[in-house]
């Protein structure tokens, strides 16, 4: 019997056909002839579920140390898996940290340094991820899955840089950088030009934002429960407008603080989002069988009050408070539930953590800078899973090896850190430690020659300066 006709007769979906194709797995299950007892069919590769939440600080979690805003379901997530305290994004702002999710590479290395456009949904029609790039869900597509986003995109609106044509079978969200989370009056305001979308087509949407998006997640999971998937669950919270639903500000009516009080309600109604798409996953037996990645895009921004507890600076900054994250991964039996991880790692291990155990395939052609982390979680590998780690948006720049960093934050000189004793970057040690000052120069200065020009500017204060970088500075 040859593999089609065997598809055929049992009914198998194309995609968890291609699914065993893509692991080899076929001549395990397809009888030689009719008459043969079939063997039993292989495990089922995991599902991979990606939860990237928005603006939210190092101490805005129950787990990272929060008081006053509880997130049960989120620290359920954290004891059920892998805490991490040295846990990195790729930069301090929103749509540069997704670019570098999406491809597992550093997004200096195809110009995808800022922000897309401007103003506060981001247009930006002519910007987006390089088409060149191979994304996630492209890797986890080409190898059976179901593929899926729920949440914010922030990635380019014009249609060649939208979800469907980027590897996404699925998309439920919004393309530009910022939404409200109540609909706004007919035909007023910004999202007209940002519309919450299904597929290709523009639709209604009447909840709460951050409940629609833990709806459309968990339906996600509802209808690809027999078969692996890749959900990108991306909701926009707790990023401006501040706005929350009443049941929420309830829980918080003792805050006097009336900002921090929109904040925690809109946390809280994010915690409890992340709730129920994690209680579908149970439901369906789907628990021990789903690798989990969870982080935040950057750094908490005052305006908001969210907090990053003892890291200087936030949003948009290199120092800790701007790109030191929340970072959670969940994957039964294959991850210890409970350790705590204090090796520095960074998001863009997100992707090659997952294709690796999908049993997928990244292009050769683009090589990754994330690595798989499991090993190192597992204990089937030694020693840090990073020697250096490395950053640059404009005229800031950092670079980390081991508990020592050298950070840049626009004018002035680098100041060297050791964030084994000062977390908080608070005492400049460049002068008492010139070795190590120069050699982590010297690293920095190797990385940024491997790196593209920007393909669009930045806000002033974060534009390359050619002082600082040799590059000409570019239009916004």
């Amino acid at each position: 019997m040859g593999a089609s006709d065997y598809a055929r007769q049992t009914h198998l979906g194309r995609r968890q056909f291609m699914a065993l194709v893509g692991a080899g797995a076929l001549g395990a299950v397809i009888p030689k002839t009719l008459g043969e007892t079939t063997p039993a069919a292989p495990a089922r590769r995991p599902n991979v579920l990606v939860i990237l939440i928005d603006d939210v600080g190092w101490a805005d979690i129950g787990c990272y140390g929060c008081k006053d805003i509880p997130t049960p379901h989120i620290d359920t997530l954290a004891r059920g898996g892998v805490r991490f305290t040295s846990g990195y994004v790729s930069a301090p702002l929103c749509s540069p940290t997704r670019a570098g999710i999406m491809t597992g590479r550093h997004q200096q290395r195809f110009g995808h340094e800022f922000n897309p456009g401007g103003g506060g949904v981001n247009l930006g029609f002519e910007f987006g991820l390089p088409l060149a790039e191979t994304t996630f869900a492209d890797v986890m597509k080409k190898a059976g899955y179901a593929t899926g986003i729920v949440g914010k995109w922030h990635l380019g609106q014009d249609p060649k840089y939208q979800p469907p044509a980027r590897g996404f079978d699925e998309f439920f969200g919004f393309l530009g950088g910022a939404h409200a989370y109540y609909p706004p009056q007919e035909g007023k305001g910004p999202a007209r030009a940002n519309p919450i979308m299904r597929g290709k087509e523009k639709v209604q949407e009447k909840e709460y934002l951050t409940d629609a998006f833990a709806r459309e997640a968990a339906a996600f999971i509802d209808r690809h429960k027999a078969e692996p998937f890749f959900l990108y669950f991306a909701p926009n919270a707790a990023h401006m407008p501040m706005q929350a639903p009443q049941r929420c500000l309830d829980k918080f009516a003792h805050i006097a603080n009336e900002r921090r009080r929109i904040h925690a309600a809109m946390m809280s109604c994010l915690d409890d989002g992340i709730g129920k798409v994690l209680a579908r996953l149970k439901e369906h037996g789907l628990e021990e069988s789903t690798l989990v990645l969870f982080v935040s895009d950057n750094g908490g921004p005052p305006s908001t009050t969210s907090s990053n507890g003892p890291l200087r600076g936030g949003k948009a900054s290199m120092w800790e408070g701007g790109i030191r994250e929340p970072f959670v991964i969940r994957w039964p039996g294959h991850v210890p539930a409970g350790r705590v991880y204090d090796e520095p790692v960074i998001s863009l291990d997100f992707l090659p953590t997952a294709a690796a155990a999908a049993g997928a395939e990244p292009p050769a052609a683009r090589p990754l800078d994330g690595v798989d982390l499991v090993p190192y979680l597992s204990g089937k590998k030694a020693g840090p899973p990073h020697e250096y780690l490395f950053w640059r948006m404009g005229a800031q720049w950092a670079v980390r090896k081991g508990h020592w960093k050298l950070v840049k934050v626009r004018d002035g000189p680098p100041g060297l850190y050791d964030l084994s004793t000062d977390i908080g970057e608070s005492k400049d040690l460049s002068a008492e430690k010139p070795e190590i000052r120069d050699e982590l120069a010297r690293a920095y200065a190797d990385w940024d020659k491997q790196l593209a020009k920007p393909l669009w500017g930045g806000r002033p204060a974060n534009r390359p300066r050619k002082a600082d970088t040799g590059r000409a500075q570019l239009p916004v």
